[in-house]
C-alpha cells in the first residue's frame, strides 16, 4: 500500500513517514507541493496525506488537481493546523475523505489511515509502538550556544526532549571551544540528524556572535515557524521553553522572553550578590529601552521568523548584553508603541543558577560600561534614522 505525504515542513513529515513505514506502508514524502503533484502522477498512491497551509501552491490546489484534473478517487486525508470552518467545508465539498487537525498523535493518524485503506499484512514483523509522539501544529528551531561545555552539556535531557517533541530542531553552535565540546555535540547528533544541527565556529566570538550566527543559519530553513535560543546549561528548563513557544503561537506577539522573577509557585534560585548586581543593571536597561522590563538577560527567548533578520542581521556592539540590543533594534524599526505590543515577558516556572557560569562579578561591572556603549551607539542610529 502506497502513501504520498505532502507537507512543506520536514519536521512534520519525518515522524509521520517513519511510523507509517514501521506499520508496513510504502511511503513517499515531499515538501514541495509541485513535486508532490508530479509524484502523484508517477507512483499512483493508494492514499494522499496533504497539508493545507503551504506556500506557492496551497494544499487545497493539490486536492483540486487530484479530484478535478485527474478525476481520481484516491482517498485524500488533510493534515493541517488550519481550523477555519469554511476551509474545512470547502475541502469536503472538493472530495477529501478525512480532515485531521494538528496537533495530533501518530496513533490517531494510523487509526484514520487504517480506516481509509486498511493495514498491510506484516505478520509478526509489526514493531510495537508505545511512544506518545505528537505531530505539532508549528515547527520550532532552537539555537544553543556552546563554549567549553564538555562537562556541563546535559545531552540526555536534549535527546529525550526532541524524541517526544518532534516539532523541534536543535542547532548547537560550537563557539570555538578548546575542550571536547565539538566531539560531544557530534555524538549527540548521531542518529538524530534530522532534528539536530551542529554549527561550528572555528574561532571563539562570544555568546552574542554565536547566537547571531545560529539564528541566521536556522532562518534559512523555511519550514520553521519560530526560532529562539536557550543556554546550554539548561538553567531554563526545556518545558519552560515550550511554554514560551505556546505563548507566541497563540498570540500576536513577535518575541516572547523568559523572565527569572521570583513568584509564588516558581523555583527560581540566584546567588544573592549576583541578584543585587542584576537589579542595578536592570534599572539602567529599563531607562535605555523606555520599557518596564524585569529581566532582559534571561537566556531563553523565542522569535517569530518575521523579526529575526531585523534582530540579528548586524553584529552586536556588546559581548554579553546583546539581548538589550535586540529590543533596541526592534524599537528603532517599529517605533516604541508598536514594539511594546510585539514584546512579551513571561515568568519562568523554573530557573536554576548553574555551577560553572562564565560570568564573574568583575564581568558584571563591565556590563555597565557596555550599556553606556549601547546607549551611545543606538541613540546615534536613531538620530540618523530621524
Amino acid at each position: 500500500m502506497k502513501i504520498l505525504a505532502i507537507d512543506d515542513q520536514k519536521l512534520v513529515l519525518i515522524p509521520l513517514e517513519n511510523r507509517l513505514k514501521e506499520l508496513g506502508y510504502e511511503v513517499y514524502s515531499e515538501t514541495d507541493p509541485k513535486k508532490g503533484i508530479e509524484l502523484f502522477d508517477t507512483i499512483d498512491p493508494d492514499l494522499v496525506i496533504v497539508d493545507i497551509n503551504m506556500p506557492n501552491i496551497p494544499g487545497i490546489e493539490v486536492v483540486k488537481y487530484i479530484r478535478k484534473e485527474k478525476n481520481s478517487k484516491t482517498p485524500i486525508m488533510v493534515l493541517s493546523g488550519n481550523t477555519d470552518d469554511k476551509m474545512i467545508s470547502n475541502g469536503f465539498e472538493l472530495g477529501i475523505d478525512d480532515y485531521m487537525k494538528k496537533p495530533l498523535s501518530l496513533n490517531e493518524v494510523y487509526a484514520r489511515v487504517k480506516r481509509l485503506i486498511g493495514a498491510p499484512d506484516v505478520g509478526d514483523n509489526l514493531k510495537e509502538y508505545t511512544g506518545e509522539e505528537i505531530i505539532q501544529e508549528r515547527c520550532v528551531g532552537v539555537v544553543i550556544p556552546c563554549y567549553n561545555e564538555e562537562k556541563r552539556l546535559l545531552s540526555e535531557e536534549f535527546t529525550n526532549f526532541i524524541d517526544k517533541h518532534t516539532g523541534y530542531h536543535l542547532c548547537f553552535v560550537n563557539d570555538g571551544s578548546k575542550d571536547k565540546t565539538l566531539e560531544v555535540l557530534h555524538a549527540l547528533r548521531k542518529g538524530r540528524e534530522d532534528f539536530i544541527t551542529v554549527y561550528d565556529c572555528e574561532k571563539n566570538g562570544g555568546k552574542a556572535e554565536a547566537v547571531r550566527q545560529g539564528m541566521l543559519h536556522m532562518l534559512k530553513d523555511e519550514g520553521l515557524d519560530y526560532i529562539g535560543f536557550l543556554d546550554a546549561d539548561l538553567s531554563t528548563d526545556l518545558r519552560d521553553f515550550d511554554d514560551l513557544v505556546s505563548t507566541i503561537e497563540n498570540s500576536d506577539y513577535k518575541i516572547v522572553s523568559g523572565s527569572r522573577i521570583s513568584r509564588m509557585g516558581a523555583n527560581i534560585t540566584k546567588e544573592s550578590a549576583r541578584k543585587i548586581i542584576s537589579q542595578t543593571i536592570n534599572f539602567i536597561i529599563r531607562k535605555i529601552l523606555s520599557m518596564d522590563f524585569k529581566d532582559t538577560q534571561c537566556g531563553a527567548k523565542i522569535f517569530h521568523r518575521d523579526v529575526i533578520e531585523i534582530s540579528f542581521k548586524d553584529k552586536f556592539v556588546s559581548k554579553w548584553i546583546f539581548d538589550v540590543e535586540i529590543f533596541r533594534r526592534v524599537t528603532l524599526h517599529y517605533g516604541l508603541d508598536k514594539a511594546r505590543q510585539m514584546l512579551c515577558e513571561q515568568p519562568l516556572k523554573r530557573w536554576i543558577h548553574a555551577d560553572g557560569s562564565k560570568l564573574s562579578m568583575k564581568d558584571s561591572f563591565k556590563i555597565i560600561m557596555q550599556l553606556g556603549q549601547i546607549a551611545w551607539h543606538y541613540n546615534g542610529k536613531r538620530k540618523r534614522i530621524a
